[in-house]
């Protein structure tokens, strides 16, 4: 049976290069070479839309990009995912945003060019945008500096033409987490991380942040990493394991869970199974360069799911 709900993502788009096995950190006035290299579809709400189309739910995107070929590589690697580009803006006057990670034995550093990523603003969700669509996911707030400020009367706006909604807050680099709250009254679905969770609250324990940020309407579902994920029924703590795979690159495995959540939670499966949807999402995007180059299909993620149940 073919899905039927449709998905509406907005958020960061840029390219991902990823920059492997290095020989140390980088250096000020030294060389660092590295063994291997990728150049992969970036930014979270991206990569969500990614993950999502691959598991055949119909995706129209809204961003910005320039008129570039990084920008058109992004637009090749949606459409080779399967989602709807032409919501994404091509603005001549900005080059579109990069991500440069260099990742060694112990660590990654990643650099961020914003770019065209910040142009992304109320104008383009003019009349009608939400029509035809049942749901609309927002990726990396903290990034959206054209879109923040308008953020909670677009999710109250979808809210009223019957759509669900849900947010990826994103790791924020001025470390000032503020303005997010006032979006959170308007989300069926928030989905950070850890770091992420313990910022916005101010609270290291999950289950008294969780508790903190319950307000009746949002549902906060909690990524771990390694740790799997957790979320709050009933006022007790539900939690899911991760699923053990041979990771390469960690780099948006949150984004895959967000869709593989997604996609369970639209039809409406119980709420362990769509963590469970998440969990396993997350695990098999790891296995390749980049976030979603290695992104698995519905069948590949119910057979991580049967083989190692929870």
């Amino acid at each position: 049976m073919p899905l039927v709900k449709r998905i509406l993502v907005a958020g960061d788009l840029n390219v991902d290069l990823l920059l492997s096995g290095c020989s140390g950190p980088p250096i000020p006035g030294q060389e660092t070479l590295a063994r291997g290299f990728t150049m992969t579809l970036g930014g979270a709400a991206a990569i969500c839309a990614a993950g999502l189309g691959r598991l055949g739910r119909k995706v129209k995107f809204l961003g910005v990009v320039g008129q570039d070929l990084w920008g058109t590589f992004c637009l090749q690697e949606l459409a080779r995912s399967g989602v709807d580009d032409s919501g994404v803006l091509k603005d001549a006057a900005q080059a579109t945003g990069v991500t440069v990670s260099v990742s060694s034995s112990e660590d990654r550093a990643l650099v961020t060019y914003p770019g065209a990523i910040a142009c992304l603003t109320e104008a383009a969700f003019g009349p009608g945008v939400f029509e035809g669509f049942d749901h609309f996911h927002v990726s990396s707030f903290f990034l959206l500096s054209g879109l923040a400020s308008s953020l909670a009367s677009l999710l109250a706006r979808a809210r009223a033409e019957g759509l669900t909604t849900s947010l990826d807050p994103g790791f924020d680099p001025r470390e000032r987490w503020t303005d997010i709250l006032s979006a959170l009254g308007h989300c069926d679905l928030f989905l950070p991380n850890a770091v992420e969770l313990r910022a916005i609250t101010g609270l290291r324990e999950p289950l008294k942040a969780l508790q903190d940020l319950a307000n009746g309407t949002t549902r906060t579902v909690v990524k771990l990493g390694s740790a799997g994920a957790v979320t709050l029924e009933s006022g007790v703590l539900l939690e899911m394991p991760a699923y053990p795979v041979d990771a390469q690159d960690t780099t948006g495995a949150g984004d895959s869970f967000d869709a593989g959540f997604l996609h369970a939670w639209l039809e409406g499966f119980p709420l362990r199974t769509c963590l469970a949807w998440g969990a396993a999402a997350g695990a098999i995007a790891t296995r390749g360069a980049g976030g979603s180059s290695s992104q698995g299909d519905a069948a590949e993620i119910e057979r991580l799911m049967r083989s190692s149940p929870r």
